[in-house]
């Protein structure tokens, strides 16, 4: 089964860029991309340019409106996602547990649809 890992985390929240607890991270960003094997296929993933960078867009009745930032306001953010195949949820839970978004905000996991 296909699951979407969503990363959130308050801006801030994570090491700062430069030093080397961020490299750290991203280096455990980086051994993710290969999957665990025996609990979870890596099969996509990306991180976010920061939420200032969103445009929100809505139709309603024919109309188009958009505006810059998310539509949501919220604390936690957005910053991006694992695409995973892994046998059943426990094990897309072992695979969220490590990712090191889990530390400094959350990781929502969900079922993909198979239509």
């Amino acid at each position: 089964m296909k699951y979407l890992l969503t990363l959130y985390a308050a801006p801030g929240a994570e090491p700062a860029p430069g030093t080397p607890e961020f490299d750290a991270m991203m280096g455990e960003y980086m051994t993710l991309g290969s999957g665990i094997p025996g609990i979870a296929t890596f099969l996509s993933g990306e991180g976010l340019q920061p939420v200032e960078t969103a445009t929100t867009l809505r139709k309603r009745a024919g109309k188009v409106e958009t505006m810059d930032g998310p539509f949501a306001e919220t604390r936690e953010h957005l910053g991006g996602f694992y695409l995973i195949e892994a046998p059943d949820l426990d094990a897309a839970l072992r695979f969220a547990e490590l990712i090191p978004a889990a530390r400094y905000g959350s990781v929502e996991v969900r079922p993909v649809m198979n239509y």
